[in-house]
């Protein structure tokens, strides 16, 4: 698997608490990777340290071969963008003008716009299909619209690479795929490599050609959609279980679950021995209790 980021033994927390432990993953050069797992896994916290927002306590995230954390901000800018989860643009913003923000890696000086400049601006907002709404305040546009606008800013940046901390928070469920296409069809035609941070798994199935499923900080399962989205990944990974059935029109899995897994882990040949115990004690209780009855119904001597 080709691949340009990855990390190395990384180790993550915020003051005392630890996050992420030992983690050892590869983003394939070219594909959709949906980072999933339960909420509080680490995800997020993951993207920022790839994207390089977090310093790591140890261990290493490598951009082409380089620790990306030695890489000068600038420069780190201009191979990869990251889209924070729900970003929020000043008040009265245009369109254009947030999307300009996306040069500020290649700016000199006073920050003038080239032409060069102004031609990528006008790319980003036309192949987001953003172009009517260009002169529009950013707090103005719908839920959808205005991610649309913030990944026009990202493409602006003219990376490879786009980072996107799940990016259809609060979105209605028209809005999701409006997004979703749109990252899937840069993927496919400006050959851009994704990572996202998705809650739902059958958009990863969906859309993503690599999973990496996290669970408390630490790497349980990836690979393809249809190895990591199963039966067990879902029990061990979310705790719940669920029914994987291939879609009528793709053939990539999907999930539905239907039960919560209240095992906390427990394989089935503990469960049947637990199950035999109580039985055992039930029994026994059982016993006791109708030897006592018998012994209160025995007449005094």
């Amino acid at each position: 698997m080709r691949s340009r980021l990855y990390t190395e033994k990384l180790v993550i927390s915020y003051g005392d608490r630890l996050i992420v432990e030992n983690l050892d993953i590869r983003i394939p050069a070219g594909k959709i990777t949906a980072l999933v797992g339960p909420n509080g896994s680490g995800k997020s916290t993951i993207l920022k340290a790839i994207a390089r927002l977090m310093k790591p306590v140890s261990g290493s995230v490598y951009l082409d071969g380089k620790a990306i954390h030695k890489e000068s901000t600038k420069e780190v800018a201009k191979k990869l963008a990251i889209l924070p989860q729900s970003p929020e643009a000043p008040g009265g913003l245009l369109v254009s003008e947030l999307v300009a923000y996306g040069r500020f890696p290649y700016q000199k000086g006073f920050g003038t716009l080239r032409e060069e400049d102004r031609r990528i601006i006008e790319w980003a907002i036309g192949v987001t299909g953003m172009m009517e709404f260009a002169d529009r305040p950013v707090d103005n546009l719908s839920g959808g619209q205005r991610q649309r606008a913030w990944i026009s800013m990202a493409l602006a940046q003219g990376t490879e690479m786009l980072l996107l901390d799940e990016p259809t928070t609060y979105l209605d469920m028209a809005h999701q795929l409006e997004v979703l296409k749109l990252l899937h069809r840069l993927n496919q035609t400006e050959k851009r490599t994704i990572v996202m941070v998705v809650h739902d798994l059958n958009h990863a199935t969906r859309f993503a050609d690599h999973v990496v499923a996290i669970r408390n900080g630490r790497l349980e399962a990836e690979g393809t959609p249809s190895e990591v989205v199963t039966a067990e990944t879902m029990r061990s990974v979310f705790g719940v279980l669920a029914d994987i059935v291939p879609d009528p029109r793709t053939g990539v899995p999907v999930c539905i679950p239907y039960e919560l897994d209240s095992t906390d882990g427990m394989e089935d040949a503990d469960l049947r021995e637990q199950a035999a115990k109580m039985t055992e004690m039930a029994e026994m209780q059982q016993a006791a209790g109708k030897a006592n009855a018998g012994e209160e119904e025995m007449p005094a001597v």
